[in-house]
């Protein structure tokens, strides 16, 4: 597996504009959020056994994952949320590495929204983290997803804190800003990554 740098960030910092930016630049993108979608996909076993564990009012009409119902369900409940983290987590897990290892650009970027929470920091060679300030997080989470302020709290409590995503960072950009912001950060960080890559390889290179 080559190279990998690890994109995280608290609900509304932007990491998906920042992962676009880099796939821009020719850089393989997995996004776990992703991953996690296609591993509970119509047809699937994952999304059986969740059936059969919450009842068929869990799906929708079209048969796919009604996600918000299973989010507010686990939300409300450690144990329900413990059960769904055991199924998914290792199919997420074997996918990604999957992944990781088809690809061919000089380094990949893994997009880990639960990083800290998961403690999977150690899995990457670089840690990147998308910050942005808590305030920003819950105005762009409401108009986003449309939810209440008080949602959008309960949403921020429940991931990792701003500290925590810090103390483990080796590179930060500020998405406080305009979006068009971001660019010079992602092309300063995309050379660095760059020259990171190939030191490793070299280092590998008997």
């Amino acid at each position: 597996m080559g190279y990998t740098v690890a994109l995280t960030g608290g609900i509304g910092s932007g990491k998906s504009t920042v992962a676009n930016a880099f796939a821009a630049l020719g850089i393989d993108v997995i996004d776990a959020d992703l991953v996690a979608r296609q591993v509970v996909a119509p047809g699937t076993p994952a999304l059986a056994a969740i059936e059969q564990h919450f009842g068929t009012e869990i799906l929708n009409q079209d048969g796919s994952l009604n996600r918000r119902m299973l989010r507010d369900r686990v939300f409300a409940s450690p144990v329900e949320k413990s059960w769904l983290d055991g199924l998914l987590h290792p199919l997420i897990h074997q996918q990604t590495q999957q992944l990781l290892t088809e690809s061919t650009s000089p380094y990949a970027l893994w997009v880990v929204p639960l990083l800290v929470e998961n403690q999977l920091q150690s899995k990457a060679d670089r840690v990147l983290v998308i910050d942005v300030s808590p305030e920003t997080q819950i105005l762009r989470t409401m108009q986003r997803d449309s939810v209440s302020r008080e949602h959008a709290e309960q949403i921020l409590a429940a991931q990792a804190t701003r500290e925590a995503r810090l103390a483990v960072a080796h590179d930060v950009i500020d998405n406080n800003g305009a979006p068009d912001a971001i660019a010079s950060d992602v092309a300063r960080l995309h050379a660095a990554y760059l020259d990171y890559a190939a030191q490793a390889v070299s280092q590998e290179t008997p």
